[in-house]
């Protein structure tokens, strides 16, 4: 089932729960993929992809705000921020290793055939559609220099 329908389903099945935490941020989530699929140039579909790839960003910011709530001693909002983002991740694919990251990304180096930082870009371009999801931009990015700067 496509990630659209199926955050459509559990948001009913929240609601029917009274789970306000999860309908929050699942009604959140929809929000967001509705923008993506009525946003000028998007052809009214989401594939799953892309749906990734919000929720990505979705988690990635929940978790920083939590962090910033409690650098600045909110620690009521920041358990909110942080719930939420819990229920965010639950979507997300599994995230990677550190061995299987290096194992994806010296595959990928290879099969580009990089040699040196000048193809930092491409290897950057294929990791980031091959491990949408499955692994933080920075920790790729990270990756990729010291392979390809060894």
């Amino acid at each position: 089932m496509p990630l659209f329908e199926q955050i459509s389903r559990d948001i009913m099945a929240a609601m029917k729960a009274r789970d306000k935490v999860r309908t929050d941020a699942l009604r959140n989530i929809k929000k967001y993929f509705l923008e993506a699929v009525t946003a000028p140039g998007s052809n009214g579909e989401l594939t799953d992809e892309q749906a990734v790839k919000i929720l990505s960003k979705l988690s990635k910011q929940g978790h920083d705000t939590a962090a910033l709530y409690h650098e600045k001693g909110r620690d009521d909002l920041a358990q909110e921020e942080e719930a939420q983002a819990l229920v965010i991740d639950e979507y997300l694919p599994k995230q990677l290793s550190a061995e299987e990251l290096e194992t994806a990304i010296r595959a990928i180096v290879a099969e580009l055939g990089a040699t040196s930082m000048r193809d930092m870009g491409r290897v950057m371009g294929e990791a980031s559609k091959r491990l949408v999801g499955k692994a933080d931009g920075k920790a790729i990015a990270n990756l990729v220099k010291q392979i390809l700067n060894a």
